[in-house]
């Protein structure tokens, strides 16, 4: 699937966990879109960012069932990328 730039990337994951890893390693998490991959990924954030990636490791995340009143559903399903930049880089998300 042809995905363009600006689709590939949809938010970063702000947790306790993402933090950490940003702080000690310069690893940071992203939601990306399910259809894009690993070379994808790494463009997008390259030129967003203009940061050098050096490890991308994605997983996908199965939606899970939830309910609403006597309505069964299930959440969305989604893809997190985790990027490794070269050492001594850091990408502000503030700006």
């Amino acid at each position: 699937m042809k995905l363009h730039m600006y689709d590939v990337i949809l938010e970063p994951v702000v947790t306790e966990k993402a933090a950490r890893e940003s702080e000690k390693f310069s690893k940071y998490a992203f939601k990306v879109h399910r259809a894009s991959n690993k070379k994808q990924i790494k463009s997008a954030v390259e030129k967003f960012y203009n940061v050098h990636v050096t490890k991308i490791n994605t997983i996908n995340y199965d939606g899970k069932q939830r309910r609403l009143r006597a309505q069964p559903g299930l959440t969305a399903s989604w893809k997190k990328a985790t990027v490794t930049l070269k050492k001594g880089e850091k990408i502000d998300f503030t700006k």
